[in-house]
């Protein structure tokens, strides 16, 4: 299955990476080929609502991304409810005595506090 996603994305010239960071308005999506149908499917990864949509193209991938995350958005207005968020920015974490002290001496000699460090190193690995 990866390997045809990976031909289908190539075919369309997208690379598999652009297609696995879809992102708009601070969502990102996850999207899938399904070979049989000839069709993308995408959901929205990191919220406890369900928000899906699906294209025969790239272009109508996208823009059906774009239209989903602007109606749930609008849909949670007109309730008067507070948007799910992918993220809030905090994450609880758990290491090793002598990994939390590396990092802790890592942060000191940069004139850092733990949690920037942590905050910048993860950043640059992620960039």
């Amino acid at each position: 299955m990866q390997s045809e996603l990976n031909r289908v994305f190539a075919a369309l010239r997208m690379p598999m990476e652009a297609a696995r960071k879809m992102k708009y308005k601070g969502y990102c999506a996850r999207v899938e080929f399904d070979h049989v149908d000839e069709m993308f499917h995408g959901e929205v990864a990191g919220t406890r609502d369900v928000i899906s949509f699906e294209g025969s193209s790239v272009e109508e991938l996208s823009r059906e991304f774009r239209f989903s995350v602007d109606d749930y958005l609008t849909m949670c207005a007109e309730r008067g409810e507070e948007p799910d968020r992918p993220f809030s920015g905090k994450i609880a974490l758990r290491m090793s005595p002598d990994i939390h002290r590396a990092a802790a001496m890592a942060a000191q000699a940069e004139g850092k506090s733990l949690n920037t460090w942590l905050s910048d190193t993860i950043a640059s690995s992620v960039a």
